[in-house]
């Protein structure tokens, strides 16, 4: 389980782009194939994830690993998400520098960009399907995004005080139907 775990993060490292957003379907695809979680605990391991310090897939293959072998399983599923970004920037920060005039290498990372905007919309869509529809949670995600884009309110806040409305609408919910 170890060597698979850290296999399995190893991978998703290596051909992943754009931070732990880019990879979210990538972990997603994975994690459903080994089956080792299920699509709503995917979910929850991303709302957890989001709302820890640290880079979202790194925290993603900390918090799988250790749902699938402890602690142990958090270190090897950790390490592989790491190593490949680690080794590539490392050999990178030698050459790059001499190389970044060149179209070419301007041009290829224009590509990855637009790569990782794909990606971000896949993950995007995924979330929505799995997301309570409605009113309220229309409302609540148009208010976060208008705050998070406009306000200059930490992200944190924003994820803490939809935790809050939802918390909020979920006890007037339970007193309205015990009337």
């Amino acid at each position: 389980m170890l060597w698979q775990l850290f296999w399995t993060f190893l991978e998703i490292g290596a051909v992943s782009f754009g931070g732990g957003y880019g990879m979210i379907s990538l972990i997603r695809e994975k994690v459903l194939l080994h089956g080792w979680l299920e699509e709503t605990q995917f979910l929850s391991f991303i709302a957890v994830s989001e709302s820890t310090p640290g880079p979202l897939a790194i925290n993603m293959a900390t918090f799988i690993g250790s749902s699938q072998a402890g602690m142990a399983g958090a270190f090897c599923a950790t390490l592989g998400v790491v190593l490949p970004s680690f080794a590539i920037i490392f050999a990178l920060s030698f050459v790059l520098r001499q190389f970044q005039a060149l179209k070419a290498v301007q041009y290829a990372f224009w590509g990855i960009r637009a790569g990782v905007l794909a990606l971000l919309v896949k993950a995007l869509l995924s979330m929505y399907r799995q997301c309570p529809k409605g009113g309220f949670a229309w409302t609540l995600m148009a208010l976060a995004l208008l705050l998070a884009a406009f306000s200059g309110i930490g992200v944190i806040y924003i994820l803490i005080g939809c935790a809050a409305a939802g918390l909020v609408r979920l006890y007037w919910k339970k007193g309205r139907s015990a009337q």
